[in-house]
């Protein structure tokens, strides 16, 4: 064998192994933009979820105001008393709940897997480099 087919064996097993390293690089890159998509799906969910909860929670506490303003017009008794403060405690809570939902949507976003995308940024500069040596 010349030192000619030697740099040709060389060459050919160094492909070999940038094809296998680049594949397992591939499959790990996916794997992990799956994980980073799962997470911001949850939260997404979640956020959903309680902004839904507030808009409920924000409906009874429209209709106990709503019932107040009727009992205070029927007649001025203590009765409207009780309706208001049950009214105000409600959206209280439904403020409360579409906060906690605005900040799990905020976790979300924005839905692109932001640590993968730099991962394989720093993957391809580091190919790059081994390539040029």
């Amino acid at each position: 064998m010349s030192n000619g087919s030697k740099d040709a064996l060389s060459t050919a097993e160094l492909i070999r192994q940038l094809s296998e390293e680049v594949s397992r690089l591939v499959g790990d890159e996916l794997r992990l933009a799956k994980l980073e998509l799962a997470e911001k799906g949850k939260h997404a969910g979640i956020g959903a979820g309680l902004f839904g909860g507030a808009g409920v929670v924000a409906l009874f506490g429209g209709g106990s105001l709503v019932a107040a303003v009727i009992l205070l017009l029927a007649r001025v008794m203590p009765g409207w008393v009780a309706a208001v403060i049950v009214g105000v405690v409600l959206l209280a809570v439904a403020a409360l709940l579409g906060l906690l939902g605005r900040r799990q949507v905020a976790e979300a976003t924005p839905a692109a897997p932001e640590r993968t995308i730099e991962s394989i940024k720093h993957d391809i500069d580091a190919v790059r480099e081994r390539a040029h040596r």
